[in-house]
């Protein structure tokens, strides 16, 4: 998701020292942050929550103790000279060519291009690989401040139209449009209150099915409980309130509904979630492609809700899919759509013990697999019987192949490639020929001969070996001493990977060294991996992270005055776990955007969606073990914490920023030294999105913050 080459941005010679306190050299005068006398009873156990009231997103008091937390910090950042010389190296690196993998519609393909710092990326399109790119979207001249965030498109089969969607600073709520690429006119008539949805064409190009929900009270939408999720489908020639339902489930009014047309335009998949890496499975016959029935019979394919099922392609009756089920590192099935059953199942591509299967795709009649070995890409080719094709070799052995973009009736197929050293590329395979070209590389100021990543693997509780990779400068002495900043995530089947990031290759420029952990929680080893760090031993992730710095420390890369720890989203929860259960390991912490109140995160927006995840406060055994960890429970009076900053964004309706709010007025108050707490608020941002020139001053103040106060000096 990011980029970069080693060259002099500047005339400022940064060195490592003895890590002291920034600027804090007595304690800061914190804004005052009231406290109420709510106790909660959770089976007997009585909880303080003298922050509840923070719940409030329109509390006027509220909106001026985020003020006051603000001019804190910026005043704070303002005196930090790394701060400044790692924005202007960063701007600089940042400035390159970025693209996406193309979508493939007919003879047109479609894509993503930022020319460096634009806010937003432009859509483009072209005639084949060798055509002219021609801009048709740009949303910057929507919204020039970045006000207004592209949340994503979809090309129509025949390339005539563009469905796409817009939300107001980001958040997960989108309005979807409809742009007719010939003329470059929007449509007249949009789909409204669409939340976590995919958005699927019938082959006849005249709509295209959605989800949505209910539309939120007035001045609730950031923060209210999601439910009665409904599947619709919307033709472009007539208003909203003309769209039908296709499916809708009373039953289970907290799942997630979505719809996915197969290639051909025959049928419509139905997917039905709850938990994080389960699903259940449902399919429409929509008979002739181009009149699709859209009041066929609903069928159950899969509804054990028992497993993973990704529909990869079809071919005649026979539905092709992904999924764990007795396969927990995965596998390709066929399976007949007319006897769904197990017992007629046809295991096509095997599970393999030491790969887990990322995804699988129909390619000119053929299957094109991508596997992880632990963390690292791996491409192949089979035919539809699982026979063995050929390897798709890859640009670099440590990196990260992502959004492939293949069809069953096209012979390209393309996909990004990336990694710690590698700004993203893209690549086209030829599958009948089997070479593979490059379709785009951009120029980076960026020269990955001076660094070395490596992947080791050590020990944390449990007896199990937990892989990390290190990055670093060639050459470094490593004399236990080094500005090291040390990431991880742990949570939701999600495996981080090496991918090129402007932010990690500046701060290597400037010396430091990178460590990103594979903690249980993730999926680098699968569901047995993932189980491992999920519910009741969501304590293993914290101990594996805490074992990670140790093992830094003990190896001579660091001290833990040079250590710091940076996490975001469950990553937040991790870091903040972290500070909370290990406060004296840690030279500094970032928090961003994390779920911080372990007891009361299921009643906000999409939060039920994590209690496959993480349990509930509402179930005594749950609570139990919830209450253990909860980073803004576990907080205590008097204890010095290392310096650290909390970022979260007022229009954040994912993770809400109640959350956060809460845990630093509390963390504030508890201090026992002078180490600083920072809250920082941004405003026109989400949980996953920023405006490139927020994003870039948001990487500054916490690299700068983080490398300040672990010794990264500037002279």
């Amino acid at each position: 998701m990011n980029r970069f080459r080693i060259s002099p941005f500047g005339l400022a010679l940064l060195c490592t020292a003895l890590a002291t306190p920034a600027l804090a050299a007595h304690r800061l005068a914190y804004p005052k942050a009231y406290r109420d006398g709510i106790v909660a009873d959770y089976f007997g156990t009585r909880i303080p929550a003298p922050y509840r009231w923070m719940e409030n997103l329109s509390s006027p008091r509220l909106a001026r103790w985020i003020a006051a937390e603000n001019r804190l910090t910026d005043a704070y950042l303002a005196k930090l000279p790394l701060r400044r010389v790692f924005y202007r190296r960063l701007r600089a690196l940042w400035n390159y060519a970025k693209e996406t993998p193309p979508i493939q519609r007919g003879h047109w393909l479609f894509f993503d291009r930022n020319t460096g710092l634009e806010n937003q990326a432009v859509v483009y399109v072209q005639h084949g690989p060798h055509g002219v790119p021609r801009p048709i979207l740009n949303p910057n001249r929507l919204s020039p401040n970045g006000g207004i965030a592209l949340a994503g498109w979809s090309p129509s089969p025949n390339g005539h139209y563009l469905a796409y969607a817009l939300s107001v600073g980001g958040s997960d709520w989108e309005t979807v449009h409809v742009l007719d690429v010939r003329t470059g006119r929007s449509l007249p008539h949009v789909v409204h209150w669409v939340k976590f949805s995919g958005l699927s064409w019938t082959k006849n190009s005249q709509g295209f099915f959605y989800s949505r929900y209910p539309k939120p009270p007035s001045g609730h939408a950031i923060s209210v409980r999601l439910r009665d999720q409904t599947l619709y489908y919307h033709w472009i020639a007539k208003p909203q309130s003309d769209d039908p339902v296709i499916y809708a489930r009373t039953d289970h009014p907290e799942w997630i509904i979505d719809g996915s047309v197969s290639e051909n335009g025959r049928y419509l998949f139905i997917d039905f979630q709850f938990r994080i890496t389960r699903n259940e499975l449902y399919y429409m016959n929509l008979g002739n492609p181009m009149k699709p029935d859209l009041m066929a019979p609903v069928h159950p394919l899969f509804v054990r809700d028992d497993a993973s099922y990704t529909p990869i392609g079809t071919r005649g009756e026979t539905v092709y899919v992904q999924t764990d089920k007795d396969a927990p590192m995965g596998r390709v099935i066929a399976v007949n759509l007319k006897h769904p059953s197990p017992a007629h199942w046809r295991t096509v591509i095997p599970e393999q013990a030491r790969s887990v299967l990322v995804s699988a795709h129909l390619a000119d009649g053929r299957l094109l697999v991508h596997r992880m070995v632990v963390a690292k890409s791996r491409l192949a080719l089979y035919n539809l019987h699982g026979l063995w094709v050929r390897a798709i070799p890859v640009p670099d052995p440590m990196g990260t192949v992502g959004g492939i973009s293949a069809r069953s009736d096209s012979p390209d197929v393309y996909y990004a490639f990336t990694s710690f050293l590698r700004p993203g590329e893209i690549a086209r395979f030829n599958v009948p020929t089997g070479r593979s070209s490059v379709f785009f590389r951009p120029r980076v100021h960026f020269d990955p001969a001076h660094y070395v990543v490596s992947q080791i693997f050590y020990p944390s509780t449990g007896g199990v070996k937990v892989p990390m990779f290190i990055v670093y400068r060639k050459g470094i002495r490593l004399d236990g001493h080094r500005p090291t900043i040390l990431y991880g995530y742990g949570g939701f089947d999600i495996t981080l990977t090496p991918h090129f990031s402007p932010s990690v290759a500046t701060w290597l420029r400037l010396g430091g060294i990178y460590a990103m952990a594979n903690l249980r929680g993730g999926g680098v080893y699968g569901q047995a991996w993932h189980e491992a760090g999920m519910l009741g031993h969501k304590q293993n992730v914290f101990n594996d992270f805490a074992n990670a710095a140790r093992w830094l420390i003990r190896n001579h890369f660091t001290d833990t005055a040079h250590l710091g720890i940076m996490g975001y989203s469950n990553g937040g929860l991790l870091t903040g776990a972290s500070v909370t259960q290990n406060p004296h390991l840690f030279g500094a912490v970032y928090i961003g955007h994390g779920v911080l109140d372990m007891l009361r995160f299921q009643k906000f927006s999409g939060g039920e969606y994590w209690i496959s995840e993480y349990g509930t406060s509402s179930k005594k055994k749950d609570f139990r073990w919830l209450d253990a960890y909860s980073p803004l429970q576990n907080l205590k009076k008097g204890v010095c914490y290392p310096p650290t900053i909390i970022t979260t964004s007022t229009d954040d309706d994912r993770v809400v920023p109640s959350n956060s709010y809460k845990f630093a007025a509390q963390m504030q108050y508890d201090q026992g030294c002078n180490n600083p707490i920072l809250l920082h608020v941004a405003h026109a941002t989400s949980h996953i999105y920023m405006p490139t020139d927020k994003e870039i001053r948001h990487a500054a103040d916490n690299w700068g913050f983080i490398g300040t106060e672990i010794g990264m000096r500037v002279h």
